[in-house]
């Protein structure tokens, strides 16, 4: 993914996803030796459907925002309040642990997320990041919410890999579904004929979105409601959960994310998005054309909020164009979703109906 990032630690160490708490006192032995056990505090989070995130603190009240500690572990998905060591559930994502930790060590070094403290054999640890999960619909509604959204993914858009890979994720991971379904599935003659339709409309759907020849950009592929934080405070938004973070086409995330919160102004927030998107790829061919300029990364970091200039207004014709674009395709995403939840459905030992 990424050559010359810092090697992450890793703890030889599997933790029991049914009795977490000697594993993950364990783990803590090496993160934070200075914790004693006895005021170790624990607690599951439930909104995850892939893997479990527990958190871990020192103090026992747990209330918003003075009583969080500075250090925080947490064991599953990033689902908003707790650094977190992840249980990966063993048909979660479609890449291997190695390659999810490089992925989240890449984002951390370019500020869009949490810093990694360690991987385990079965999970990931991760930082606290202030803030809260977007609690309801009509708090992502409003312009000064949403415009942070779509200034965040143009950022995460703009991010510059060092990968040799240039496909986008989309088509291998639903070929990589369909097979892992097809070899779970019973011998029934109806089975196979479901999975026969999802490859043609997957085939189908390939062959028209790729006429678009929609950018291919390093993507979030799971951005909902949950996996947004709101620092009301700072008046910033990060992402988490980054476990299907691949590069993939640029309104592939977007047109998902429309599909999982489908609450903005949609014109109004690509608007925002091309902005921030054209205005991070300029600095980026400018650093490439001045790189004797040793002030010019901290400059690039200061101009990524969204309260600061963004270059050059973009017009309607742009808009229009990723917007009929990010409209096309919510349609391989509910393919997407919908071969996941037939995949989770079947191999998933998490109590949860996938497809309801």
């Amino acid at each position: 993914m990424e050559e010359g990032l810092p090697e992450v630690l890793h703890v030889d160490l599997e933790i029991n996803e049914d009795e977490p708490r000697a594993g993950i006192l364990t783990l803590l032995q090496t993160l934070r030796p200075d914790w004693s056990p006895e005021q170790v505090h624990m607690k599951m989070f439930t909104e995850g459907i892939t893997n479990r995130l527990i958190g871990c603190f020192l103090r026992p009240e747990w209330a918003w925002p003075g009583a969080w500690p500075e250090a925080w572990l947490g064991c599953g998905r990033g689902r908003g309040r707790c650094a977190g060591a992840s249980l990966r559930a063993p048909h979660g994502p479609v890449r291997g642990p190695r390659e999810e930790v490089r992925m989240l060590r890449l984002l951390e070094t370019r500020g869009l997320g949490a810093k990694v403290y360690c991987s385990f054999s079965n999970g990931i640890c991760y930082q606290f990041l202030q803030g809260r999960t977007g609690r309801s619909y009509s708090q992502l509604t409003q312009p000064q919410v949403y415009r942070l959204i779509a200034a965040e993914m143009a950022r995460l858009h703009s991010v510059q890999t060092q990968s040799s890979e240039s496909e986008p994720c989309l088509w291998k991971k639903m070929e990589h579904f369909l097979k892992l379904i097809q070899t779970s599935q019973s011998e029934e003659r109806e089975n196979h004929r479901d999975q026969s339709e999802n490859r043609t409309e997957m085939e189908l759907l390939k062959s028209r979105l790729s006429r678009l020849q929609n950018p291919v950009v390093l993507s979030h592929n799971d951005l909902l409601q949950n996996n947004i934080i709101y620092d009301q405070e700072q008046g910033t938004v990060r992402f988490i959960d980054y476990e299907y973070a691949a590069l993939n086409h640029q309104a592939f995330d977007i047109g998902n994310h429309f599909n999982e919160f489908a609450g903005s102004l949609q014109r109004d927030w690509i608007k925002t998005y091309l902005q921030h998107f054209n205005h991070q790829n300029l600095n980026h061919q400018e650093n490439l054309n001045h790189q004797e300029n040793l002030n010019h990364q901290e400059n690039l970091h200061q101009n990524n909020h969204l309260h600061q200039e963004t270059g050059r207004d973009v017009s309607e014709e742009e808009v229009m164009r990723l917007y009929i674009h990010v409209c096309k395709f919510p349609l391989a995403s509910n393919l997407f979703w919908g071969m996941w939840a037939i995949l989770q459905s079947r191999l998933s030992n998490i109590h949860f109906d996938f497809t309801r």
